[in-house]
């Protein structure tokens, strides 16, 4: 059988309508050869660029695509946009899921992704989901260096303020002022290198005897603990307590001398004996006077055996 001309004409256009139809729809996220299992809605103020055909994620995964997008028609809810997407897996999800529209890249494509809620009621086709829309990275990245570009200029004003302060109190005479001062503290560093070295060859040079010194110190050091291991040795207690019993024997002592106890104690304190004893040494300096002054009355020498005279007493002699 002859096909003619005209028929194969005729069937090359039919397929080349059907497949702009299937292209046109798959652009719009329907797939003509594969029934969409499941549809849902979700209502937005603002869907920053979204658009049909943009993908639909659960977790990352691609599950289906934005089918639609309207204007609501409800006169309360005037100026907010429908989205229509649709979902070709058999994943089940809650009805409180979430629809977030997100930015899938730095170049501004918006996406859609469902966050997954497992409480309540599984979402069915048809039903609505709750709509959030989430600032993308441009947009992000602004809001976060919004605060810090306003701290910025702020302290941008205020560094501007203090340089005009500073050059308004630094005159020029201020200024040399505050150079002759660096100026002195970079001689001051200078000399203090200087001493430094000094000071390193001076130990250098006293190293052994430093070292020395050292060996002394350990030494002292040894014999004083030493010295407090022989004390501590020594029962510096049992010293103690035999010094305070002494302490208290002479304290016993002096108490009773105090008290004219004994024959110490008496001479202390007995008043007859002092003057006994005045009296005899009263009478005993008139006997050495008597003694000195009339020596041969007391000594008698003859040589050639003269006889002494008798011994009278001064009164007599004198009449």
């Amino acid at each position: 059988m002859k096909i003619s001309r005209e028929l194969k004409t005729g069937v090359i256009s039919v397929v080349i309508i059907a497949a702009f139809i299937w292209g046109y729809n798959y652009m719009k996220g329907q797939n003509l050869f594969k029934n969409t299992s499941r549809t849902y809605f979700a209502e937005y103020n603002d869907i920053k660029g979204l658009n049909t055909a943009s993908a639909v994620t659960i977790n990352g995964y691609q599950v289906g695509k934005v089918v639609g997008i309207e204007f609501n028609d409800k006169p309360e809810k005037r100026g907010t946009l429908v989205v229509e997407f649709g979902v070709e897996n058999d994943f089940k999800f809650s009805k409180e899921s979430v629809a977030r529209i997100y930015s899938a890249s730095l170049m501004g494509g918006m996406s859609l992704a469902i966050d997954p809620s497992y409480d309540g009621e599984n979402a069915v086709s048809g039903d609505y989901l709750r709509g959030h829309v989430e600032s993308d990275m441009l947009s992000s990245l602004s809001e976060e260096l919004g605060p810090l570009q306003t701290k910025l200029e702020s302290v941008i004003i205020n560094a501007d303020s203090l340089l005009v302060g500073l050059n308004q109190v630094l005159d020029q005479k201020s200024r040399e002022n505050l150079r002759k001062t660096f100026a002195s503290l970079n001689e001051t560093m200078n000399n203090f290198e200087q001493v430094s070295e000094s000071l390193d060859v001076l130990l250098v040079d006293n190293k052994l005897k430093l070292d020395n010194s050292l060996s002394n110190l350990e030494v002292i050091t040894d014999n004083f603990a030493k010295l407090s291991d022989s004390l501590t040795n020594a029962n510096l207690g049992q010293t103690i307590a035999k010094l305070e019993t002494t302490v208290t024997s002479l304290n016993s002592i002096l108490g009773g001398l105090e008290n004219g106890e004994g024959s110490v104690g008496k001479l202390l304190k007995d008043d007859g004996l002092y003057i006994n004893l005045e009296n005899a040494s009263k009478e005993l300096e008139e006997l050495l006077r008597e003694v000195k002054e009339h020596p041969k009355r007391f000594v008698h020498l003859s040589v050639f055996g003269k006889k002494e005279k008798e011994y009278q007493p001064k009164e007599e002699v004198e009449k």
